[in-house]
């Protein structure tokens, strides 16, 4: 007879498996458009993995993806809550500084998405977008999140989603205008 330790590891990494492991490939994409950059978004989606674990044998089973982006979006804030700023007391030498060899500042997923994938009109109406319009257009458009799994990356209702949605939608229409063309057929 084994110890009930080692059976409960055993079902614990097989639900690993099934549950979370699939959902891999969605957790580092939404992290990549809260963090804005790769790195990050690969450590947070790193310790949202660990968490998930400890806590895969309390998951009831139901709607993995929103649960596992819950867990992103905590995690991500919980990282944000322990960062402290630093206080400056010199203003002038913050002023006067360079940047390190070779830093600049990373664009967020989404906007490298628009500046590489889409039609310069269309890149431009979605830039121009509020960013709560542009996250919510990008996170269910582009990164084929249901509505209820993008309001938990966001943290906000459903019906805000669809709002958002709508509205960006909407703004993005208007400012193509209406004849504006993709490959060749007008949309």
């Amino acid at each position: 007879m084994s110890e009930p330790g080692i059976e409960d590891e055993v079902a614990r990494r097989r639900a690993f498996r099934d549950v979370i492991e699939p959902e891999i490939a969605v957790m580092l994409r939404v992290a990549r458009s809260l963090t804005a950059n790769s790195a990050d978004a690969e450590d947070l989606v790193q310790e949202s993995l660990i968490r998930a674990f400890r806590a895969v044998d309390r998951f009831d089973g139901r709607h993995p993806r929103a649960w596992l982006l819950t867990i992103v979006r905590n995690t991500n804030a919980n990282m944000h809550r322990r960062q402290r700023p630093k206080v400056v007391d010199d203003w002038d030498l913050v002023h006067a500084s360079r940047p390190a060899f070779g830093a600049r500042e990373s664009p967020a997923a989404e906007d490298i998405y628009v500046s590489e994938e889409l039609d310069e009109a269309l890149r431009a109406a979605v830039a121009n977008l509020d960013p709560r319009f542009r996250a919510t257009l990008v996170l269910v458009d582009v990164h084929d999140l249901s509505y209820a799994e993008a309001a938990a990356v966001l943290d906000v209702p459903v019906g805000t989603v669809m709002s958002r949605l709508s509205r960006a939608r909407n703004r993005v229409r208007v400012a193509l205008g209406p004849n504006f063309t993709t490959g060749g057929e007008t949309s």
